[in-house]
């Protein structure tokens, strides 16, 4: 897989993420929801870093 289809799937990730805590009513599944965005965000600019530096072909 490469490295920009890898970032487009964890930007759809956060966007479907992101609306269904709007959703959750549950405080526990939206802290862990929450989380799991955070760690989504971090994942994806981990990313950018590693796409700008990618040799282009």
């Amino acid at each position: 897989m490469e490295i920009h289809e890898m970032l487009n799937f964890k930007t759809v990730c956060l966007a479907k993420s992101k609306m269904a805590q709007g959703l959750v009513f549950d405080q526990d599944l939206r802290a862990l929801m929450q989380k799991d965005v955070e760690q989504t965000i971090q994942d994806i600019q981990e990313l950018q870093h590693l796409y700008q530096r990618a040799p282009i072909h």
